[in-house]
């Protein structure tokens, strides 16, 4: 196997060859073994243990168990101990994904501060044919069905092309010990109850199970490719994509032969899940959304965008005050005071001329109509202005539906008002005729916003 591996490695994972990798070990059979044969080969390896303190003194006996292997291989051993099922009960989800949640962030964590560059796990032939079939019992995609990836990122699974029985058999021949997790044997879990009781009855059919297994998932993987060209042209004609969102062309959707399926392959990395009402918002009213963890997808007019969700809550207002020259949060703005010099009367209109900016994204506001500190703040229902050059109050919900501005541009949009919520300016539409420069203007403030 050690043979069979070094193989493997140097035809598929040669870009593994000469770097700092980081395996993953939990004491059982499978990353133990997978440890010592990279450890034989002489790859310049660390190891990282996860003690989620779920099986009580069995987690800690994992623990000291790989602490001991580190030191007899001479391997450097990071280990840490994680209160998973508060952090799942707070989280509000299952022990296992909290469980995977911690464990990545902290690899991640590692990675970084050691500056390594893989992170190495001992996946292998029989953990793809129990992820097919769980990915099956939950209803899938051809993604689904085309087993654990050999590569994911900084995530790499060297072991994939042996079975459980090729561990084993190199495990006994070499004496190897290893932690014998008594969770696995339960059939509590889903993928325990495949292990155990599917799979099995799987191999009595056919006893070459794996490999007729191996031989589909490579053509389904290369029916993938297809899929995958397919569907980055599709892409590429239906949608244009901005630094903060995608626009989908709804009638160019809707002139495909299947928009459900091309839907679920454009959106399906935005971790949606209720596919029906993703094509449903193709005919639905302008407004309408839907929501994944991490996106939302909104039908505007004629496009369906499709933005990330903000993970941080930012403040509600930011203060400026009298001396500030510029800022950079929550948008990018610069201040500049303007004396203005005053001769004749003639000289002074052409003075205002030269200084009185008006364009959308900068302003000249008369310092003498303005106290500070200024806020800077996201609109509020019941907002309104008087629009420069109209001559009248108008609400902001009428002034953005004017402008034919969309559902995420209201929101992504700013307005400079006083300590007493009187705006001054809708940033980058439109100034208040309450605040303009006139002729008796002696100072005056310019603002320019700046497009990121």
């Amino acid at each position: 196997m050690k043979t069979a591996l070094q193989a493997h490695i140097n035809k598929n994972l040669a870009f593994l060859n000469g770097k700092k990798l980081l395996i993953t070990i939990s004491g059982g059979i499978d990353s133990v073994v997978l440890t010592h044969l990279m450890h034989s080969l002489e790859y310049p390896i660390s190891l990282a243990h996860c003690n989620f303190q779920l099986r009580g003194k069995d987690s800690n006996k994992d623990e000291l168990f790989v602490t001991e292997l580190g030191k007899k291989l001479k391997i450097p051993c990071a280990v840490v101990k994680f209160d998973t099922e508060n952090y799942a009960i707070e989280k509000g989800i299952s022990t296992q994904m909290a469980a995977r949640e911690l464990r990545y962030n902290w690899f991640e964590k590692i990675m970084k501060e050691n500056e390594l560059d893989y992170i190495i796990t001992a996946h292998h032939k029989d953990d793809i044919i129990e992820t097919v079939l769980i990915n099956l019992t939950r209803g899938t995609g051809l993604d689904g069905l085309t087993g654990i990836p050999e590569v994911n990122g900084p995530i790499v699974r060297p072991l994939l092309p042996f079975s459980r029985n090729d561990i084993l058999i190199y495990a006994t021949k070499n004496k190897i010990q290893w932690r014998e997790d008594q969770s696995n044997s339960s059939i509590k879990y889903v993928r325990n109850k495949i292990r155990h009781k599917v799979v099995p009855f799987l191999k009595e059919i056919n006893p070459n199970l794996l490999d007729s297994l191996n031989n589909t998932l490579e053509n389904l993987r290369a029916s993938q490719e297809i899929v995958q060209n397919c569907i980055e042209n599709i892409k590429n004609d239906v949608s244009i994509t901005t630094k903060n969102e995608t626009h989908f062309n709804i009638e160019k959707l809707k002139q495909l032969s299947n928009p459900k399926i091309y839907l679920y392959e454009l959106l399906k990395a935005y971790n949606f899940t209720e596919w029906n009402d993703v094509t449903a918002l193709l005919d639905a009213q302008s407004g309408k959304q839907i929501f994944s963890e991490t996106h939302r997808l909104l039908k505007d007019r004629d496009v369906l965008i499709l933005s990330e969700i903000a993970t941080i809550k930012k403040p509600i207002t930011y203060k400026i005050t009298k001396n500030t020259s510029k800022i950079t949060v929550p948008i990018k703005l610069k201040f500049k005071n303007i004396d203005i010099p005053f001769d004749t009367k003639n000289h002074q209109n052409k003075v205002l001329e030269e200084l009185i900016f008006n364009k959308p994204n900068t302003i000249s506001i008369d310092c003498d109509k303005i106290q500070f500190p200024l806020i800077i703040r996201k609109w509020q229902k019941g907002d309104y202005f008087y629009p420069i050059g109209l001559n009248g109050k108008k609400k902001l919900s009428k002034f953005f539906k004017d402008e034919k501005m969309s559902l995420l541009e209201k929101e992504n949009t700013w307005i400079l008002c006083t300590l007493d919520n009187t705006i001054i300016w809708v940033i980058g539409k439109r100034l208040d005729e309450r605040f303009k420069v006139t002729k008796t203007t002696s100072k005056l403030l310019k603002i320019k916003y700046k497009l990121v």
